[in-house]
């Protein structure tokens, strides 16, 4: 079975509780192995991606979109940075969505969200993404109830525009126990090289966990579609977290079929044209 069949969130009601957070499933490895084998793809991962950006010059119009959802310290940021990081920069758009600007909140939620969509040949990726709109957006009742309904239908319409568009949607939710959240937390506040990521609010949050653990419940079984289904993701291990990840994005490269694009031009007579070249 490939991680993806073994992380695929099946179709149908969601209970969060039923999913452990510590586990390790699909790879039978430690910390110093799962380190170790994330290293190892990255040879294999950054060659798929080059081959995905060189992709756009045959007008290839495919593209990779990663979503990356999960509660406050759930590691988006560790993904990028030990994950995403992996592969070239040159070839990847990162969008950290954050609470909307008054220009973002005079259009539909979804205006910001589809202006970030990843060109031809790109990996996009989704730190937060247009799924905070039924997440914060119910919990804190920022939006009526009729316009949260609206907005899980808006959003499998988008996806499907998306997938239609040769955009494959990769959706995955970091998920962590309220205890890991905690010693995160209490581990921001270690030294002064942390205190930089700590934020206050997110204590005022937490005590919000068990509505947003339905809000989640929610919006994974009213959006997990054939065509961008969720993957939940354990996260208390962080070295998993970063695996998995990596694991599922290599697969989901891999799955592209992806070769160099043919020269649009001679490449025996450009050759022949720098051997001649007299310049120094």
């Amino acid at each position: 079975m490939s991680l993806r069949d073994e992380l695929r969130l099946p179709i149908g009601p969601v209970d969060l509780t039923a999913y452990e957070t510590n586990s390790a499933p699909g790879v039978g490895a430690d910390k110093a192995t799962g380190k170790q084998v994330l290293a190892e793809l990255g040879p294999t991962l950054i060659e798929l991606q080059t081959k995905l950006f060189a992709s756009k010059e045959s007008d290839d119009p495919r593209r990779v979109l990663l979503v990356l959802q999960g509660m406050d310290t759930s590691g988006k940021g560790g993904v990028l940075k030990h994950t995403v990081g992996l592969v070239d920069p040159v070839g990847v758009r990162i969008t950290s969505f954050k609470a909307p600007t008054a220009e973002e909140r005079a259009h539909d939620f979804l205006w910001r969200v589809e202006r970030a969509v990843p060109e031809p040949g790109y990996l996009g990726v989704f730190d937060r993404s247009h799924y905070e709109d039924v997440l914060i957006g119910r919990v804190r009742e920022l939006a009526a109830a009729d316009e949260i309904e609206r907005r899980y239908e808006a959003i499998n319409d988008f996806e499907k525009r998306l997938t239609d568009d040769d955009t494959v949607v990769l959706k995955c939710m970091l998920h962590i126990s309220p205890k890991e959240q905690k010693k995160r937390l209490l581990a921001r506040l270690d030294g002064p090289t942390k205190h930089w990521k700590y934020n206050p609010g997110d204590v005022d949050e937490r005590q919000l966990w068990d509505s947003y653990r339905e809000a989640y419940e929610i919006a994974l079984e009213r959006t997990n579609t054939e065509y961008a289904p969720w993957y939940l993701v354990p996260s208390d291990k962080k070295w998993y977290r970063n695996l998995a990840i990596g694991e599922l994005l290599l697969e989901t490269l891999d799955r592209l079929d992806l070769d160099w694009p043919a020269p649009r031009f001679d490449v025996a007579e450009e050759k022949k044209r720098l051997e001649e070249d007299t310049i120094s």
